[in-house]
């Protein structure tokens, strides 16, 4: 029972520093362009645009689809960049083991 014990108060651990992280990610950042800096998207760790810039030339150009494409691009780069830093941490966190369901 000892064993089960102390598994259970690593367990909390993990739990209690795993909320950290979470309010951590959301102050963390990653910037992505696409169009070669035509768009540039910063999501936080909790993949939350914070922010989204459009080339005012690509406006100009009034090409709908490019627009929409290069939107799409980047957020998606964001998403998968952040994905990437939540990852880096939570293998820190639980010293590369794996946890199910996570990403």
């Amino acid at each position: 029972m000892r064993g089960l014990g102390e598994l259970m108060k690593q367990a909390q651990k993990i739990k209690a520093k795993m909320e950290e992280l979470q309010q951590e990610m959301a102050s963390r950042t990653v910037e992505v362009t696409s169009g070669g800096g035509m768009v540039k998207v910063v999501m936080n760790g909790k993949q939350e645009v914070i922010s989204l810039e459009i080339d005012p030339e690509v406006l100009q150009s009034g090409d709908r689809e490019l627009i929409q494409d290069l939107i799409i691009a980047a957020i998606n780069e964001g998403i998968r960049r952040s994905q990437q830093l939540w990852l880096e941490e939570l293998k820190k966190l639980t010293g590369g083991f794996p946890l199910p369901g996570i990403f």
